[in-house]
C-alpha cells in the first residue's frame, strides 16, 4: 500500500482459521460472501453475508469460516487513532449489524456503501486514489465515533507500545483458565512482584487481581450466553477457585446472579469448531468475481447506490386497471390573526388570491370580540345610533360574505377570563347584530374553537366550566354554529394531559376537534446527525391518526381540523430560507386529505411574526406570503394539490397520478427529511438528489401535449431569487416585483406520440416537485 496509506491495511480474504490473537487498532469485518463465525472474549458473533463487525483494540479474536466465504477485512493502526481522536484510548464500539438499535439500519447501509467504495477506489489506484481513500475513512470514523460509540475499559487503554505490558496482558488473555498468580508473572518477566505490583497498577489503572478476575469473567459471561454447562462447571473451566467467589464476583459487576442472567440473555448455543471446514487464510487479490458479489451485495443492502452522488431509482406505473378512488379536498382555513386586517388592501388581495388558488372556504380569527377590531362606544341621544361599535367589523365580514368565506374564530381561556362577565355581554351582543345584519344562514357557517395549551395551569373543572357556558351562550343565539374544541395531544405518549381528559366527557357538547402538527416537535436541532431527523418522516400523518385512534377509543367521533401545522423547517428564520421544503408540505397536506376536514395557513409572515414579542420566525403555522407579497413554498405546493383532478390511477409513497377528461396527472415528489442546518451544504444536498426513470404502462395511444412544472429550490423559490438580487443597502419594491416575476415553477412543454410504454427521466433536487400535465390531442 502507498505509504501515505501506511495506517490501513485493506485486504479480501478466504478465511478458514485465524488463530486467536490480539486486535492491533480498529478492524472492521465485513462478509462479502458466505459464513464466519469470530468468537471473542465476550461473545460469538455467527455473520452471513452483509454482515459487519467491528473489533475493538486489545481485543483478543479468533476467526473460522466456511470454504465458500469472502471477507473484507480492514483495520486502521492505533497511531493514526490517537493522533485522530484524543479520546481513543477511553471508547469501545459496540457495532455488531445484527445487534443495532431501530433506527441505525441506515447508518450500517452507509458503512457497507463506504466500504464498496473503498474497494473500487483501492483497486482502481487512480492519481487521486490516496486522497479518496482518506476521505472514505474519515467518513466511516465520523459515523463509528459519533454512532457507536461507549464507554471503554481498562484493556482498551492498554499502552502497545510497552513491551512488557502487552506480553503480560496477551498471557493472561491465552490462559486465563489456569491458575496464575503475581509472584509467577513477575518472575516470567524478570521483575519484582512489588514493582509489578504498581507498575501494573498505574499503567491499568486497577490491581492485577482484579484485573484477571474481570478477564475470567469477561469470558465466563460467553460461556452462560452460549453453552449448557452447569454454573459450578462455568466457574471453574474459566479459573475462579469455586463457585461462590465466581458468583460474588458476578453480582458484584451484572448486579444478578449468573443463573438470572442466563436466563434473561440466554443465546443460541454455538459449537465453534464444527464451522471450520478449511485451514489458513487466503488472500484474494484484484478478483473480477469479487467485485462482482460486492456490487451485488451493495445493490441489495442499499437500493440507491452508484458511483454518483445522485440516487437513480425506477418508477413503473400501470394505469390500466381501473381506479375508482377520487381525490379528497379538505377545507383551507386562512388565519388573518383579527378582523381589521380585512380592510387592509393587500391582505385583502392575498386573501383573493388564494380563494382563485386554493379553495379557500374560511378565515382563521384569534378573537372574535377584540377591542383592536371594535370601536368604543360612543354615547348619543339619537333615537337611532348613526355611529356603530361594529364599523370595521361590519366592512370586513361584508368583504367575507361577498367572496362566500365563513369565519373560523379561535377563543382561549385568557381571552375570556380577563373579564369573563364583559366578555359573554360583548360576545352576544355581537352575535345578536350579526345575526340581524348578515342572516342567520351565513353566521351558521362560522366555527367557534376553544382553545388552552398543553400546558397550562387551569384546573380541568375551570376549563371545562368556561367551555360548557361558552357552547351555551353561542348556541342559545345561533344554534348552527359550530362549536369546538382544542385537543392538546402528546404524540409519545399518545394521550392528551390530566388538564384536558374532561374533553372526553363533553361529547355532546362538542361540534369538532382541534388539533396541532407539527415535524419540528420531535427535532432537538442541537442534534447534528441524520439519521435523527428520519423521526419527522410521515410525523403529521401518524399524528393525525394517533388522534383518531385515540379519540376512537373513547367513543368520540368529530369532524377534525388541523388548525396548526408545520413541516421540518429549522428553528430561525436562516434555515427556514434556506431549507427548500416543497415536497414535505404536499406530501404531508396530501397524506391527510381523507382524514382531517380543514387544514389552516397564515396569510403571511408579517401578521405571524407579530405575535412574537421578538419577532422571531414562529413555527406552528404554513404562511403562504412573505414580505412584499411573495409567495412561499406552501402556496406553491398546495396549488399543485389543486391542480389534480380526476381520478386516481396509482399513488406510492412520492408519486400520484390522476386520469381526468383531458389526459392524465403526474406528480413527482422527492421527499427529504434531513437537518435544515444541512441546506447550507450544496455538497450535502447532491447526495439527496434523485434521478428517476419513470415507465408508463396502458396509457392510451395517440398525440399528447405534456406539460412539466418544476418546483424546487431553484424554479419557483423565493429566497433562491432574493440572494441573487439582495443587497446590503436593502430592497425596494421595484426589486421586490422583479423577484416576485422570476419566483414561479418553471414549464416546459413537449410534444408525444405515445403508442405502448412511455418512459422518461426526471432529475429531482431535495424536496422538488414535479408536475406533469399530460393532455391528449384532439387536433
Amino acid at each position: 500500500m502507498d505509504e501515505r496509506l501506511k495506517d490501513f491495511h485493506l485486504r479480501i480474504q478466504k478465511i478458514g482459521h485465524v488463530d486467536r490473537e490480539v486486535n492491533r487498532g480498529i478492524e472492521f469485518v465485513l462478509v462479502i460472501e458466505g459464513e464466519l463465525t469470530i468468537e471473542t472474549s465476550s461473545r460469538i458473533y455467527q455473520m452471513k453475508e452483509k454482515d459487519l463487525l467491528v473489533i475493538n483494540r486489545n481485543e483478543l479474536f479468533e476467526m473460522k469460516g466456511n470454504k465458500e466465504n469472502s471477507v473484507l477485512r480492514f483495520t486502521i493502526s492505533d497511531l493514526y487513532m490517537e493522533q485522530s481522536y484524543k479520546d481513543y484510548r477511553y471508547q469501545w464500539f459496540e457495532c455488531f449489524s445484527q445487534n443495532i438499535d431501530i433506527g441505525r439500519e441506515a447508518l450500517m447501509d452507509q458503512l457497507r456503501t463506504l466500504f464498496g467504495e473503498m474497494v473500487i477506489t483501492f483497486y482502481r489506484k487512480d492519481d487521486i486514489y490516496t486522497i479518496e481513500m482518506q476521505r472514505i475513512v474519515s467518513e466511516i470514523l465520523l459515523i463509528l465515533i459519533r454512532r457507536f460509540k461507549e464507554e471503554g475499559n481498562a484493556l482498551g487503554q492498554l499502552d502497545t507500545e510497552d513491551d512488557r505490558l502487552v506480553q503480560l496482558i496477551d498471557y493472561m488473555e491465552r490462559h486465563y483458565q489456569e491458575q496464575m498468580t503475581l509472584e509467577q508473572m513477575a518472575h516470567m518477566l524478570y521483575m519484582s512482584p512489588g514493582y509489578l505490583s504498581r507498575y501494573f497498577k498505574r499503567k491499568m489503572g486497577v490491581g492485577f487481581s482484579r484485573f484477571l478476575m474481570d478477564v475470567r469473567l469477561r469470558h465466563s459471561v460467553k460461556d452462560l450466553l452460549y453453552t449448557t454447562d452447569s454454573i459450578a462447571s462455568i466457574a471453574m473451566n474459566n479459573g475462579f477457585p469455586n463457585t461462590k467467589s465466581f458468583t460474588s464476583l458476578f453480582k458484584e459487576i451484572y448486579e444478578e446472579t449468573p443463573k438470572i442472567y442466563r436466563e434473561r440473555h440466554k443465546k443460541e448455543n454455538v459449537n465453534i469448531d464444527k464451522t471450520a471446514n478449511i485451514k489458513g487464510v487466503e488472500t484474494i487479490t484484484n478478483s473480477s468475481s469479487i467485485f462482482l458479489q460486492l456490487g451485488s451485495m451493495l445493490a441489495e443492502t442499499n437500493k440507491t447506490y452508484s458511483n454518483t452522488e445522485t440516487r437513480f431509482e425506477e418508477l413503473r406505473i400501470d394505469v390500466s386497471v381501473p381506479s375508482s378512488d377520487k381525490i379528497t379536498r379538505p377545507d383551507h382555513v386562512l388565519i388573518v390573526r383579527e378582523l381589521k386586517e380585512l380592510l387592509k388592501e393587500d391582505i385583502r388581495e392575498q386573501v383573493l388570491t388564494v380563494k382563485e388558488n386554493l379553495r379557500l372556504s374560511y378565515i382563521g380569527i384569534q378573537n372574535l370580540v377584540s377591542n383592536a377590531t371594535f370601536l368604543p362606544t360612543v354615547e348619543t341621544d339619537e333615537a337611532i345610533a348613526t355611529s356603530s361599535p361594529y364599523f370595521k367589523a361590519d366592512m370586513a365580514i361584508n368583504f367575507l360574505k361577498k367572496h362566500d368565506l365563513a369565519i373560523f374564530s379561535r377563543v382561549s381561556y385568557q381571552d375570556i377570563s380577563v373579564d369573563e362577565a364583559s366578555y359573554f355581554k360583548k360576545l352576544e351582543e355581537f352575535l345578536r347584530h350579526c345575526l340581524q345584519v348578515f342572516g342567520e344562514y351565513y353566521v351558521s357557517k362560522w366555527h367557534v374553537l376553544f382553545y388552552e395549551s398543553y400546558f397550562t395551569a387551569v384546573e380541568p373543572k375551570e376549563l371545562c366550566r368556561m367551555y360548557k357556558k361558552l357552547y351555551s351562550s353561542i348556541k342559545k343565539i345561533v344554534p348552527g354554529i359550530h362549536i369546538g374544541v382544542y385537543l392538546p395531544f402528546s404524540y409519545k405518549e399518545e394521550k392528551t394531559s390530566n388538564r384536558h381528559t374532561w374533553i372526553l366527557q363533553e361529547d355532546d357538547r362538542i361540534d369538532f376537534i382541534g388539533f396541532h402538527a407539527n415535524q419540528n416537535e420531535v427535532i432537538d436541532f442541537e442534534e447534528t446527525s441524520n439519521d435523527r431527523f428520519l423521526l419527522a418522516k410521515d410525523y403529521i400523518k401518524e399524528k393525525t391518526n394517533k388522534v383518531k385512534y385515540f379519540l376512537k377509543q373513547h367513543h368520540i367521533d368529530k369532524p377534525l381540523h388541523l388548525v396548526t401545522w408545520n413541516t421540518l423547517s429549522g428553528n430561525t428564520r436562516y434555515t427556514n430560507g434556506t431549507f427548500f421544503r416543497g415536497a414535505l408540505v404536499l406530501k404531508s397536506a396530501w397524506d391527510i386529505s381523507n382524514d382531517v376536514d380543514s387544514l389552516a395557513f397564515w396569510i403571511n409572515t408579517e401578521l405571524h411574526e407579530v405575535d412574537d414579542q421578538y419577532h422571531r420566525i414562529q413555527l406552528e403555522g404554513m404562511e403562504l406570503f412573505h414580505y412584499f407579497n411573495g409567495k412561499r413554498p406552501a402556496f406553491y405546493a398546495m396549488s399543485f394539490a389543486e391542480k389534480l383532478s380526476g381520478s386516481i390511477v396509482a399513488q406510492g409513497p412520492d408519486f400520484i397520478m390522476t386520469e381526468y377528461e383531458r389526459g392524465y396527472q403526474l406528480v413527482l415528489m422527492n421527499c427529504i427529511n434531513v437537518n435544515p442546518y444541512f441546506s447550507i451544504e450544496d455538497a450535502f444536498l447532491k447526495k439527496l438528489n434523485k434521478d428517476i426513470r419513470v415507465i408508463i404502462e396502458g396509457l392510451k395511444p395517440g398525440e399528447y401535449q405534456v406539460r412539466k412544472y418544476t418546483y424546487d429550490k431553484d424554479n419557483g423559490a423565493l429566497y433562491t431569487n432574493w440572494w441573487n438580487l439582495g443587497s446590503k443597502h436593502g430592497v425596494d419594491i421595484e426589486i421586490a416585483e422583479y423577484i416576485h416575476r422570476l419566483s414561479h415553477p418553471s414549464l416546459q412543454i413537449f410534444d408525444e406520440t405515445i403508442d405502448g410504454d412511455w418512459s422518461f427521466y426526471s432529475y429531482l433536487t431535495i424536496n422538488a416537485i414535479h408536475f406533469f400535465d399530460i393532455r391528449k390531442s384532439y387536433v
